[in-house]
């Protein structure tokens, strides 16, 4: 997912005595400085070396855990605090693969954990291991604490968050009953701090539903010295161009409008304003979607699909026209978009409800951790493991925990990092929702 290094940062004034035992954020950061040097890049993955290391801290601190999965190379490892059982469990999930990282891009060692300016560099220092981290540092601190909550606490760290993987997919259909609860605390939610001075949690609540398809054109099989008109790759580019550059119709749902209202009061975003009434009319929607990418592409995203032709494949040797060419188009559609409906111009997806304790506690925690603070729900204009758990039933929350600023820092670009003050006050932020919703 999503993220980078805010401009500013905000240091929260509540005392870490507050939330915990004073070792928790040093806790924190020495496991993720731990699980940063486990190299999970995905492919291959080899998420068994970080279940393993995941056992072992589990063991060490008496928690009851088991590593499991259909691949012995890619497991995943479920960890659980029972409580009283007066309340359905919390889930705490993060997924433990990353993306590649080509070293010669970055000013440090990918997997070093280096430590420079106040930022811990290293691939997954911001997706997902700082979530891990976090998670894995509060239900130590429970256990130390000897503090029981009503509720058990269920932490899920998965092989791969994707679709068609043996991680929350595996997990969700043979070991349904070891994660079930009664909502989770996921990735997918981010924190700004806006030039006005405002800091800003967006809560994920849905997600867009990645719909990948391949663009398949043929053509004519020839030698390269003859061009024939119906070149593959000719046409291919012609038509890669043209989907990249069609405007996609305006979807908006009842969040979204909640969501883009909120956001136009803030001063940062006062220019939204005029501009939503524009939305709500079909002859001016598109223009206005327009509009608004040309300021802020991530609120665009909200509003419709994106289409988005990241590979080529096409032909072999370079003297030689190719039969066929094909483009591979990550698709992210709208909650209320089947792909059935993306391949003409699937199910919705229902958002986690606004009502629950979590997230209500998310809220009131959120609103108390800066000043000026606003909290909205969010849609994810990626995708998340969350939806899988969704699918059930289950209401999932991305957590706003550590500033970012997708401009200066992105989780699979070079030189990946997290502030080490953000991330402590994000570690600080979990132990007091956790606890709170545990009460």
């Amino acid at each position: 997912m999503r993220s980078g290094v805010g401009a500013i940062w905000l240091v929260l004034t509540v005392a870490s005595a507050a939330y915990g035992q004073s070792g928790l954020t040093e806790r924190a950061r020495r496991y993720l400085a731990e699980m940063t040097r486990i190299d999970t890049s995905n492919p291959p993955g080899n998420e068994s070396r970080m279940a393993a290391w995941l056992e072992k801290v589990a063991r060490e601190e008496a928690i009851p855990c088991e590593a499991l999965g259909g691949d012995p190379s890619r497991l995943n490892w479920v960890a659980r605090l029972a409580g009283s059982g007066t309340r359905r469990p919390l889930l705490l999930m993060a997924h433990t693969d990353v993306a590649p990282a080509e070293a010669a891009q970055w000013s440090v060692a990918p997997f070093a954990a280096e430590a420079h300016g106040g930022f811990l560099y290293g691939r997954g220092s911001v997706d997902d291991k700082s979530l891990l981290a976090a998670e894995l540092a509060v239900i130590v601190e429970l256990k130390r604490s000897g503090r029981r909550l009503r509720r058990d606490i269920i932490l899920a760290a998965e092989a791969d968050e994707e679709e068609g993987s043996g991680g929350i997919r595996w997990l969700a259909q043979n070991a349904w009953e070891k994660i079930d609860a009664e909502f989770a605390i996921n990735e997918g939610g981010f924190a700004t701090d806006l030039p006005s001075g405002i800091r800003l949690y967006r809560i994920e609540t849905s997600e867009k539903a990645p719909t990948p398809m391949v663009l398949l054109v043929r053509g004519t099989a020839g030698h390269g010295s003859l061009p024939r008109p119906d070149n593959a790759v000719v046409r291919l580019s012609r038509a890669v161009v043209r989907l990249a550059d069609a405007d996609q119709p305006v979807r908006l749902s009842a969040g979204t409008r909640r969501y883009l209202k909120e956001l136009s009061r803030l001063p940062d975003y006062a220019w939204l304003g005029p501009i939503l009434p524009r939305l709500e009319d079909p002859d001016t929607a598109i223009p206005a979607a327009n509009e608004i990418g040309r300021r802020d592409a991530d609120v665009e995203a909200q509003v419709r699909a994106t289409v988005s032709p990241n590979t080529l494949r096409a032909g072999s040797v370079v003297n030689v026209i190719p039969a066929l060419a094909e483009a591979l188009i990550d698709v992210r559609r709208l909650p209320n978009e089947t792909s059935e409906e993306i391949l003409a111009r699937l199910r919705e997806t229902v958002p986690s409800s606004l009502s629950t304790v979590l997230y209500r506690t998310m809220e009131s925690v959120l609103r108390e951790a800066a000043p000026r603070a606003r909290v909205l729900p969010y849609m994810q204009r990626g995708a998340t493991d969350g939806a899988f758990l969704r699918r059930k039933g289950m209401d999932v929350y991305g957590a706003p925990l550590f500033a970012m600023d997708d401009r200066q820092n992105h989780p699979h670009g070079a030189d990946e990092r997290i502030s080490l003050a953000e991330f402590d006050a994000g570690v600080r932020l979990l132990w007091k929702i956790v606890t709170e919703v545990g009460k």
